[in-house]
């Protein structure tokens, strides 16, 4: 016996064969020069593939049968992601301008409790797709998971036109930001040419993203602290402001909800609103497409996941309750600079109005940060979607390339070349262009999130179905299946919104035909877009609807054990005292 297992395992031959030493060089030479490790880095790892070939499926199956074994053997992408990574991207990892400035027209448009009842219904939307996000990452952490979610319980022509649909508002949104972040600087007067500006800030963020998933981890970390820290100080200065303890020495309260008042332009600029807020939560899924990404999913995604609650709660809700409270929704700067100005942030001019000198110029620093932030998770998001799709042969092959530092490199590149579009901030066509780009990702994110929903109840209805129990799951939502019919019911009341306000915007009799019919495809260009994609990838291919007695779910389950893991951790979760078992459920 022992000879034969001296026999079967020959170390030395697996070594030293030729397929080793081609993909990962030999161990006995000399360590190679920087310079020429670098260089190799960007050389194709013949052993990566973003998905087990089969994992999405593109020609009407989930998965290949000879493509099973091997789905979770080997994680798709380096996992070089820890959970501090995880939790400060939920945190506070897509915060930007959408809440920053972006806000401040919302408030001009519905005034202070429509501002605070948009943000706080679309906060729960949120809260509960990010749930079910978190209950198929964790039991399935693919690389383009929203895309291969559609594909594996919905419909893989849907799944083709939800990663497409998302790759493309990455793609878009990277100039808008870069462009934001030249324009913050405006702030403090005439400076530099914007272009100059602009490509020291696209540099910037390549550069971040070519460092691998490690060097965006990174980023995303500093950055977010500094968000939160930011967002944290105007709470409590806001507080301070409202009570009277700022330099003013004025007593405000709620002074602005009774003088102009609570409501502005009717129920119609409440659902103006929601669209703001929409475009304000985006990017908050990326924590699930990071999730492939991550050394040990299961533990850390759930904690990050949980931690959204207190994003949306603090920062977001507390802080707009006194952004209307310090700011009337009649202050003419909310409306007077366009969407990426830092003169249109109310959280500016609150502390403007309150005669507090530099710190206002502080928070115009922490807008320029955040817009930047999105920027570097624009080109992290998109990459990672278009090489899962070309793995998949839904997206030209060469986005498949994938170096031996793990990084999708072509496909980095081809996002960082859709950037030079922000170069057109010093051109006269800026106007044009970017309202197109913004159309092109402002649904985006409302019909991924409504797809992650309804993804996780059919994959519930189909776990039921074949026999399985929830005690099986690593990591459950916890407001379950009613939080998902629930997200997906305010995702459609936000496209019928959209709809009501793109056709008959606030002030539309004063425009013309042609402005109104300009104004509306702007306001829902992603809606044909998607339609589009599903259309023909759907008569291309004659993709079936996925049933529930069909569908896959042995496959891509990533721990082999759990059953025992789950069982220890639950026996050590029961002596925990109280207050460690309240805020585990939390946080």
């Amino acid at each position: 016996m022992e000879k034969e297992d001296n026999e079967s395992i020959d170390f030395s031959a697996n070594f030293n064969s030729p397929e080793f030493l081609s993909a990962w060089g030999d161990p006995r030479r000399p360590k190679a020069s920087f310079v020429r490790r670098t260089l190799d880095g960007f050389k194709r790892d013949p052993n990566r593939r973003v998905n087990p070939k089969g994992a999405n499926c593109s020609n009407s199956r989930v998965f290949d049968a000879g493509a099973a074994a091997q789905a979770t053997a080997d994680s798709p992408l380096l996992r070089k992601l820890q959970g501090r990574h995880l939790q400060m991207i939920a945190i506070g990892g897509s915060i930007g301008t959408g809440l920053f400035v972006g806000s401040g027209r919302a408030l001009a448009y519905g005034g202070p409790a429509s501002l605070l009842i948009a943000f706080s219904l679309i906060g729960i939307m949120i809260y509960c797709t990010c749930h079910a996000l978190g209950e198929l990452a964790v039991a399935f952490p693919v690389a383009g998971s929203f895309s291969a979610y559609s594909t594996r319980f919905l419909d893989p022509a849907w799944g083709f036109a939800m990663g497409w649909n998302y790759a493309l508002q990455w793609l878009a949104v990277l100039p808008l930001e870069i462009v934001a972040a030249s324009l913050t600087l405006d702030y403090w007067g005439p400076t530099t040419s914007n272009a100059a500006w602009v490509a020291i800030f696209l540099v910037l963020v390549v550069v971040i993203n070519l460092f691998g998933v490690k060097g965006y981890g990174e980023a995303e970390f500093v950055f977010s602290i500094i968000k939160v820290i930011a967002v944290t100080g105007f709470i409590l200065l806001g507080v301070i402001l409202n009570i009277g303890g700022g330099p003013n020495g004025t007593y405000i309260g709620g002074k602005y909800w009774h003088d102009p008042g609570p409501f502005n332009n009717g129920f119609k600029g409440l659902c103006s609103v929601f669209v703001t807020a929409a475009f304000a939560f985006g990017g908050t899924e990326l924590v699930g497409l990071a999730a492939a990404e991550t050394a040990n999913p299961r533990r850390s995604l759930p904690t990050a996941v949980k931690q959204v609650f207190w994003r949306i709660t603090l920062f977001y809700n507390i802080s707009l309750l006194l952004v209307g409270l310090l700011v009337p929704y009649t202050e003419t700067k909310l409306l007077g600079y366009n969407t990426a100005n830092a003169h249109a942030s109310p959280f500016v001019i609150a502390i403007a109005n309150a005669g507090i000198y530099a710190l206002d110029s502080v928070m115009n620093v922490v807008i320029m940060i955040s817009v930047l932030s999105v920027g570097n998770s624009a080109v992290f998001g998109s990459s990672r979607t278009l090489a899962a799709l070309a793995e998949q042969k839904q997206a030209p092959k060469m986005f498949a390339y994938i170096d031996r530092r793990g990084r999708p490199l072509v496909a980095i590149l081809f996002a960082s070349t859709i950037g030079l579009l922000s170069f057109l901030a010093a051109s006269h066509a800026q106007v044009a262009v970017f309202n197109w780009l913004l159309a092109l990702s402002g649904l985006s994110s409302v019909f991924t999130w409504g797809s992650i929903c309804l993804a996780h109840i059919r994959f519930r209805k189909a776990w039921r179905l074949q026999g399985h129990s929830l005690d099986e799951l690593a990591f459950r939502s916890q407001p379950g299946v009613f939080g998902s019919w629930v997200g997906l019911t305010i995702n459609g009341i936000i496209l019928l919104a959209q709809f009501w306000t793109g056709f008959a915007p606030i002030g539309f009799q004063e425009n013309t035909a042609a402005e109104n019919t300009s104004n509306f495809f702007q306001a829902y260009l992603a809606a044909p877009v998607v339609l589009a994609f599903y259309t023909w990838y759907k008569i291309r291919h004659s993709t079936p609807f996925m049933k529930c007695r069909d569908m896959d779910l042995k496959t891509g389950l990533r721990d082999m054990n759990l059953a025992e893991l789950l069982a220890e951790e639950r026996a050590e979760q029961a002596n925990w005292p109280r207050w460690k078992k309240a805020y585990k459920f939390l946080c």
